[in-house]
C-alpha cells in the first residue's frame, strides 16, 4: 500500500459500507482518505433551452453540488473526530468510473476503496460497472466490497467471487 486512499461515495449507505475497511486501513499503514463524489450533471431533452430552463438547470446543478458537499463535509467531520485524516473532493462528469480513474491517475492516490452491486449477465450489460472499470484501469490496488442484504451500511459484506 502505499499512503493516500480514495472512497467513492454516492451518498447511500450501500457506498458507505466500503468505509470500515478505508478506515482499517488507513490506521494500518498512517494513510490519509479522500472521500470523493461525482455530481452527474442535469440533463434536459434535445433542443434549445429557454432562458428560464437554462437558470433551472445552473440552479438544479449548483443543488447537487451543495448536496454532495454538505454530505461529504458531514462523513469528513465524522470521521475526523475518530482521528482520521480525512479529506473530499467532488467532480462533475458523466462518466463516474472515468472520473474516479482520472482522480487516481492525477496523483496522490495509493489505493482505492470502493463497493459494488455485484450485478451479472444483462443487467451488468445494460448499466456497466464501475468497479470493473476501475479495476482495469485504475493502476492502483483496488479493494472491491460487495455488500449483501438488504442492510449494506450495517456492514454485511461477502468475499468477491
Amino acid at each position: 500500500m502505499f499512503r493516500h486512499i480514495l472512497v467513492p461515495l454516492d451518498g447511500s449507505g450501500f457506498a458507505e459500507a466500503a468505509l470500515p475497511y478505508a478506515l482499517e486501513l488507513a490506521a494500518q499503514f498512517d494513510s490519509d482518505i479522500t472521500l470523493f463524489r461525482v455530481v452527474m450533471p442535469p440533463r434536459m431533452g434535445e433542443g434549445a433551452l429557454s432562458p428560464e430552463s437554462a437558470n433551472y438547470m445552473i440552479k438544479m446543478r449548483d443543488d447537487l453540488y451543495k448536496e454532495a458537499i454538505d454530505y461529504l463535509q458531514q462523513q469528513k467531520g465524522s470521521l475526523r473526530q475518530q482521528n482520521y485524516r480525512v479529506h473530499y473532493q467532488v467532480a462533475e462528469s458523466e462518466d463516474v468510473a472515468a472520473e474516479i480513474i482520472s482522480t487516481v491517475r492525477g496523483g496522490g492516490i495509493d489505493t482505492v476503496v470502493m463497493c459494488t452491486h455485484g450485478r451479472g449477465g444483462i443487467s451488468r450489460w445494460i448499466f456497466g460497472s464501475v468497479a470493473t472499470r476501475v479495476l482495469q484501469s485504475a493502476q492502483v490496488p483496488v479493494l472491491v466490497i460487495r455488500p449483501t442484504g438488504g442492510r449494506p451500511a450495517e456492514g454485511k459484506t461477502t468475499p468477491l467471487s
